[in-house]
Formats: C-alpha cells, sequence, structure tokens
C-alpha cells in the first residue's frame, strides 16, 4: 500500500514510538491500532487508504508513563465515509451526534431455585429511561447494580434485543447499519494471567484504539476504575479535550472525585434501573436543593448524590432533623432505600428538567416510526473478505511469534522429544523384536499428535472477549476471524512440528529406506494433527474457560485410544461396539503408519518367504501382521485412512465455526 510522502515522517515516528514501549503487551495492541485503521477507514479514491488519516493536519493527543510515550493522532473527520454510506449517514458522522434515547426497558429472566424447584422469574433492570446526550462528556453515575452498563451498552448497540423495548435515535434518524463503524466503545484489554502495562497504559491505549477511527460518539465503560486519582484526572481531561472537537462521550464512572465532576456536562443518576436525574451536570446540586437535600460544605457532590439515593447520608439525616426539629429517623437505610428511590424518580417525573427533556424528544422523534433500529440486526463492513483475512493473518501470526511460550518453546519441546524417542527405539531390526518396537513408536506417534493438538482449544477461548468486542464493533466477519486464526494455528503450531518431528524420528527409527514411505508418513503425522486439533476447536469454541474443554478431549482421547488397534485387536471387538472404532482419530493414523512402514517387510532373516510361503509359528512378513490387525493392504486400504482424517477434519471445523457463528455475542 503506497504512502504518502509527507505521510512517512509522521507514520515512522509512530511506529518507532509504538516499539520503544515497555513490554510486549503494548507492542501488539500497537499492531491492533494499526489493523484497526485499515479495517475500519476504506476510501473511495484510491480503493483502501486507511493511512491517509495522517494526510490530514493532526492534532496530537501526548500519553504518557514515566519516560515513555506514544503519540495518537485526531485526524479531521473523513467526508467520504465507508462504501455505502448514504447521505444521511455521513451526516451523523460528520457532524456533532446528539444521541436520544425513548422510554428504554430492559427486563432479563433470571433463573433461581434448584433442580426440580428451579423457577423462572423476570427482573427489570431499566425502567422507562429517556435522555439525550449531546456532544461533550456526558457522565451516567449510579450506585452498583444501578443499570450503568446496562444502559451504556444498551445506548452502543451491545445489549441482546431480547428484552429490550424503546428505541435509540441518533440527530433524530435510526442508527445507521454502519452505527459500530462509526462509533467506538472503550473496555479494559489484557488478561488475567498476564499483567502486560499497566492499568493506565491498557486504559489510554484502549482510547487510542478507538480513536483511529475517528468516531463521532465515543462510549467508555467505567474509564477511571482501577486508576489512581492523578491518571484518572489525566484521561478525563483527554476526553474533555476530545469533547469539545464536537464528540459525543458517554460513559459510565463510579464515585469520581471533585476535579473530574466539573469537567461533566451531562450527568445522568440512575438507581435500582430508575431515573433519579438527567440534564446539566452543574445544575445538579440545585436540583437535589429543590428535593430537600442540601450538599454539605466540601464534600464531593458525586459522593453526595450517591448517598442521598442509597438514603445512607448524613446530608439525609441532618435534612431531616432540620425539618422535624429532632432527629426523631431510626430506621435502618435499608429500609427506607426503595422509598427514597420512588420518591426521588416521581420527583423527576414532575420537574422542569424532565418536561423540557420530553419536548426536546417529541421534536426528535417526530419522523421516527417506533420499530427497533436495524443495527442489531446488520452489521456492514467497510472492507472485504480477503482484506480482513489477511490482516487477521498478520496480527495473529505476528502474536504467536512473540509470544515464545506457544510458538519457540514448542518448537524446542518437539525437536528434544523426537531425538528422547529416537535415542529409545535407534535402529528398528527387522526380526520379531522389530515388529513389537515398531507397532509402539507409530502408536506412540500417533497418540503424541493428539494430545499435542490439545492446546488449540485456547484459540478460540483466550481470546474470546476481544473477537465479541471487535465483531460488534464491524471490524471483521467470523469468517475472517475464524479461517485467519487457523492459518496461523494450523500452518505453523500443527504443521511445522509434525515436520520436524518427522525429520529427527524418520532416519533415527530407521524405518523404511524409501522417499515416498518418508513423506506419507509426514502427510499423516499432519492429518492426524489437523483433525485432533479440528475437535478441540469443536469442543472448545464459545467455552470461556479452557479446563472444561480439556477434560471433555481428554476422555475423548483416552476412547479413540482404546479403537486405536494397539490395545486390542480390533477383529475381536464384539459386532455392537466395533461401530466405535471408526470415530476414533488415532484409528485412522496408526492404521495408515503402519500400512505405510510394514508392506513389504520381511522380518525373517534367512528365510525364503516365497519358497515356505509363511511360518507355522511366527509372522514372518508385514503382510501377514497387517492382515492379522485387519488392515487392508491394498492401496486404498492406505489412503482411507486420510480421507478419513480429512472428512473428520472438515466436519469439526464446520462445527466450530457454527458454535462460534451462533455464539452469543452481546451482553
Amino acid at each position: 500500500m503506497a504512502v504518502l510522502p509527507e505521510q512517512e515522517h509522521e507514520f515512522s515516528s509512530l511506529k518507532k514510538c509504538a516499539r520503544a514501549r515497555r513490554g510486549l503487551e503494548l507492542k501488539r495492541l500497537w499492531f491492533s491500532c494499526c489493523s484497526k485503521i485499515f479495517w475500519c477507514k476504506k476510501r473511495k479514491q484510491s480503493g483502501f487508504q486507511g493511512v491517509h488519516l495522517l494526510n490530514h493536519k493532526a492534532e496530537t493527543l501526548q500519553m504518557s508513563s514515566n519516560n515513555d510515550h506514544v503519540f495518537i493522532p485526531i485526524s479531521q473527520r473523513d467526508t467520504s465515509g465507508p462504501p455505502g454510506t448514504t447521505s444521511n449517514d455521513l451526516k451523523t458522522v460528520t457532524e456533532g451526534a446528539v444521541l436520544s434515547f425513548h422510554n428504554i426497558c430492559y427486563r432479563v429472566k433470571v433463573k433461581s431455585g434448584f433442580l426440580l424447584g428451579r423457577k423462572t422469574v423476570e427482573k427489570e433492570i431499566l425502567m422507562n429511561i429517556n435522555g439525550i446526550m449531546r456532544p461533550g462528556l456526558n457522565a451516567i453515575l449510579g450506585p452498583t447494580g444501578g443499570g450503568k452498563s446496562s444502559l451504556l451498552d444498551i445506548l452502543a448497540a451491545r445489549k441482546d434485543p431480547q428484552g429490550l423495548s424503546g428505541y435509540v435515535l441518533i440527530n433524530g434518524a435510526p442508527r445507521p447499519a454502519n452505527f459500530k463503524c462509526n462509533s467506538g466503545y472503550v473496555v479494559q484489554v489484557g488478561t488475567q494471567f498476564i499483567r502486560g502495562v499497566s492499568g493506565g497504559e491498557r486504559k489510554r491505549t484502549s482510547i487510542g484504539m478507538e480513536l483511529i477511527i475517528d468516531p463521532s460518539i465515543l462510549f467508555l465503560d467505567e474509564p477511571t476504575t482501577g486508576l489512581d486519582s492523578s491518571t484518572a484526572n489525566a484521561v478525563l481531561l483527554l476526553l474533555k479535550r476530545m469533547s469539545k472537537q464536537g464528540r459525543t462521550i458517554i460513559f459510565s464512572i463510579h464515585q469520581p472525585r471533585y476535579s473530574i465532576f466539573k469537567l461533566f456536562d451531562s450527568l445522568t443518576l440512575l438507581a435500582s434501573g430508575r431515573l433519579m436525574f438527567h440534564g446539566p451536570a452543574q445544575e445538579a446540586l440545585g436540583y437535589f436543593a429543590s428535593t430537600g437535600h442540601h450538599c454539605e460544605p466540601y464534600n464531593n457532590p458525586a459522593d453526595f448524590f450517591l448517598d442521598v439515593i442509597n438514603g445512607d447520608s448524613s446530608a439525609v439525616l441532618l435534612n431531616r432533623e432540620d425539618k422535624d426539629g429532632e432527629g426523631k429517623e431510626t430506621e435502618k437505610p435499608s429500609k427506607r432505600d426503595k422509598p427514597l428511590i420512588e420518591k426521588l424518580a416521581q420527583f423527576y417525573s414532575t420537574s422542569t428538567f424532565f418536561r423540557e427533556m420530553e419536548v426536546e424528544l417529541d421534536q426528535l422523534s417526530e419522523a421516527q416510526i417506533k420499530k427497533k433500529s436495524i443495527a442489531f440486526k446488520e452489521i456492514t463492513y467497510a472492507t472485504s473478505f480477503c482484506h480482513q483475512l489477511r490482516w487477521i493473518s498478520r496480527r495473529s501470526f505476528k502474536n504467536l511469534l512473540g509470544n515464545p511460550q506457544a510458538s519457540i518453546a514448542q518448537i524446542i519441546v518437539t525437536i528434544f522429544l523426537g531425538l528422547v524417542i529416537g535415542a529409545i527405539f535407534y535402529d528398528l531390526k527387522s526380526d520379531a523384536m522389530g515388529i513389537q518396537n515398531r507397532a509402539g513408536v507409530l502408536f506412540f506417534l500417533t497418540t503424541n499428535q493428539c494430545f499435542s493438538s490439545m492446546s488449540s482449544a485456547e484459540l478460540f477461548v483466550v481470546e474470546k472477549k476481544l473477537f465479541i468486542h471487535e465483531y460488534i464493533s464491524g471490524y471483521y466477519r467470523v469468517s475472517s476471524y475464524f479461517f485467519g486464526k487457523l492459518f496461523s494455528d494450523l500452518l505453523f503450531l500443527r504443521m511445522l512440528p509434525s515436520i520436524i518431528f518427522t525429520c529427527i524420528t524418520y532416519f533415527l527409527l530407521g524405518l523404511k529406506a524409501e522417499v515416498g514411505a518418508f513423506f506419507i508418513m509426514m502427510l499423516t503425522l499432519m492429518m492426524v494433527a489437523y483433525a485432533a486439533s479440528s475437535m478441540a476447536l469443536a469442543i472448545a469454541a464459545g467455552q470461556s474457560v479452557v479446563s472444561v474443554a480439556n477434560l471433555l478431549m481428554t476422555i475423548s482421547f483416552v476412547f479413540m485410544m482404546i479403537f486405536s488397534g494397539l490395545l486390542v485387536n480390533l477383529t475381536t471387538i464384539v459386532p455392537w461396539l466395533s461401530w466405535l472404532q471408526y470415530l476414533s482419530i488415532p484409528r485412522y493414523g496408526y492404521a495408515a503408519l503402519q500400512h505405510n512402514e510394514f508392506l513389504g517387510q520381511n522380518f525373517c532373516p534367512g528365510l525364503n518367504v516365497t519358497a515356505n510361503n509363511t511360518c507355522s509359528f511366527a509372522i514372518c512378513t508385514g503382510e501377514e501382521f497387517l492382515i492379522k490387525q485387519g488392515i487392508n493392504i491394498s492401496p486404498w486400504g492406505l489412503w482411507k485412512n486420510h480421507v478419513a482424517l480429512a472428512c473428520m477434519t472438515v466436519i469439526f471445523l464446520t462445527i466450530a465455526y457454527l458454535k462460534l457463528l451462533f455464539l452469543k455475542k452481546f451482553s
């Protein structure tokens, strides 16, 4: 892709800054940032040129930690828009977006009880929530469990539409199908196992990733959680500067300090799913004073609001004492919570703020037919399948190479294991003991391929939350992600170890000295690894933890080993159980390896097998051994095993893809 000359210096500086960041995790995040440029900003003039964001005169945001710096440019608005964008969509993108939400109600079904006494009850999360979010800082504040995150997810079109009623408008029109490509949603990055970078770096990098597409609306789920007060203040100052450029920034937050609170333009207070206040943040204290609740001197307004809502504020008690002349109120806060919340919700519904908001909401929804937004049903993409596949594959390979535990370590273990097996079974002889040793080592090679492929279970489990976030944000299709991850796993972690393992063990073991036999063994081990990896993916896809998938795979492989052909002669199994052998991956791999190695071998040195035809008490030829094992010695007896492994691979991959496709992606 061509880069304009005037962009080269800025773009190279950005890459150098990213490389200078300490820790592997932030390097991965930078690559994700670059990938997102290519996914979500496609130019009409010269095809897909996401890097042209740098062509604009950019304001640079400096995001520092200690002495390290990362510069993220905020470009001017892209007036061309992605392909398929209508003029109305462009208006939404280029102008300051006004987001309004009308009669939002959200209910979920909760199961309670145990076994036969289990009941399903409906819980109301949000009740008739209305409001308007204009360009600026729009904070959603409330106690834990008040519905802040639920409302934020609904506004961002990331909530399961089941149980949801009401509608959301952008500048008085329904959310366009490409809404998720034109808006950003900041979540936490990193894992519970790898700390990577600090909390402040993660949070600011997450914000930077969403800024690359230059969204008109930015959603943030508690952007200050886990940060120290200084870093939290820096993050909100950054968001405030962005809001002054015409962005509509909507975020949930928990007990901000006063220096952060005074930055808010709009404040929404929620409690028990009900609206306590929605209006200008600086007028909230006056509103609560009109309800009879006065903020004490030097008290943080945000803390005061939460205390009033929870019913345990000293201001509440002082107001009651002033009103009654004495402190007669001795009820416990828990008994007053719900009546107080209902009282505050009712008071707001009759306030001037609510009436003025209703007038504006009516104006915005005059031409709107009340129906659910199509944003839930359709996601448009700015790039083609092949383009997404290329960038997902590049990111997967880059992450793989940057994780020595999953790449280099596996190669080292493969080499070490190959040398150990080669030393144990070194130079197999063509005698009776050679038959046993050959059967044993071929069985080990097959089962080793199966169990080493269990690591594929992590492929879709570890990045499940990241995949859900990026998919519903419109970065890529499910098919692009699926095949991109497959290429990085099957081509590198399955094919390369099989090649190395074959090259080491084949010659140390002294197996059949034929070029064709060598490559057939390599192909067989790869096919076994592919089939076993596909089964692991089919079991683990959609799971949240790897442990359950590992348990199921271990049990499955143990049963498959029984029917592989070594532990029990398959010809002796009773008919009503013999069909299980056709479900065994090791059985096909083991049979192919035996056919490849034993056919044409003579295990009775000095005996003319042509003249004597057969031995009375021993197996003298490989053909005799194969027949006793129930293996067809014809060429089809070899290749039918590869066909079966290929069919099993396709079936398991199809199951894995369908599970990923129909995975519940909305919260």
